[in-house]
């Protein structure tokens, strides 16, 4: 199954984010970790999803537009993990083979942390790229077709389709 930028905005809205404008434009901001981001969506995301870079960029640039709390928390959390994976995988977490990086993950305990946006690392990890990631994926028409939701809420027909 392969995710689109239109899967991102559709996520987005899903979601509630007003930050939608633009998002979908061509503008680069080379300070957004979107490689790193894109690293860890390929670790959690089912082998079977493709198109996960484009995807991740385009939620990634919608999510952080104007959170500026957000993006930082995000900076340094993609810093920190990527300090990890060059000690202990001598390479920076977009190089490391998907296996690596499930290891990476589970190994910093973000597999079983609780989401915490200002706990340890394992905690913040788990609340600005594991759950976030997995909430883009499953609230977008691609992802939610992966689990058997026709109609994400939030979505054109949603509220039709829980009345079947």
């Amino acid at each position: 199954m392969k995710l689109t930028r239109r899967d991102a905005m559709a996520a987005l809205a899903g979601g509630g984010s007003v930050a939608l404008a633009g998002c979908g434009g061509n503008e680069h901001d080379p300070s957004l970790p979107i490689d790193d981001v894109a690293a860890v969506a390929e670790a959690v995301y089912p082998s079977e999803v493709t198109g996960y870079q484009e995807f991740v960029e385009t939620y990634i640039r919608g999510r952080s537009r104007g959170a500026t709390g957000y993006r930082q928390a995000l900076d340094q959390v993609a810093a920190d993990l990527n300090a990890i994976a060059r000690e202990w995988f001598n390479g920076p977490l977009p190089a490391l083979s998907r296996a690596d990086r499930d290891t990476l993950l589970r190994e910093v305990g973000a597999d079983t942390a609780e989401p915490r946006p200002d706990g340890t690392l394992a905690e913040r990890t788990r609340y600005y790229l594991v759950n976030d990631l997995l909430y883009a994926l499953y609230t977008s028409p691609t992802g939610g077709e992966l689990v058997g939701i026709q109609n994400p809420p939030g979505h054109p027909g949603g509220t039709a389709s829980y009345h079947r």
